[in-house]
């Protein structure tokens, strides 16, 4: 089974920024989808970001777009999640998942959240 391991998380003020990272256990990494969903508290989770690293095609969730960027390092194994302006409302876990070949809201595998917080 892929191994995935997010980390980055943290405590910021309103308008700061954080990357996240998740790192992925297996070789042939640029084959899979990897994505970012996040759950807020009392909330459903939602998906935020996802990126084919195969192609680069890349997606992000309208309440995003324009702060957060996703990118991958290949040969690190890593996808990392840019989240800039930060507000409250992005309060949540956020965990990374991975599916063989597509971004959806389904994922293969999932890794275990890192916690971010943003103060008012």
């Amino acid at each position: 089974d892929v191994q995935l391991q997010a980390s980055g998380g943290g405590l910021v003020q309103t308008g700061g920024s954080l990357r996240l990272s998740c790192a992925a256990s297996e070789f042939g990494f640029d084959t899979y989808a990897i994505g970012w969903f996040r759950q807020a508290p009392g909330k459903a989770r939602e998906a935020v970001s996802c990126i084919h690293s195969s192609d680069g095609r890349k997606w992000l969730v309208d309440s995003v777009k324009g702060r957060f960027t996703i990118s991958s390092d290949a040969a690190k194994n890593t996808v990392y999640l840019q989240m800039n302006n930060l507000k409250p409302e992005d309060t949540a876990v956020y965990y990374c998942a991975a599916d063989a070949h597509f971004c959806s809201p389904h994922m293969d595998y999932w890794g275990k959240g890192t916690l971010v917080t943003v103060s008012s």
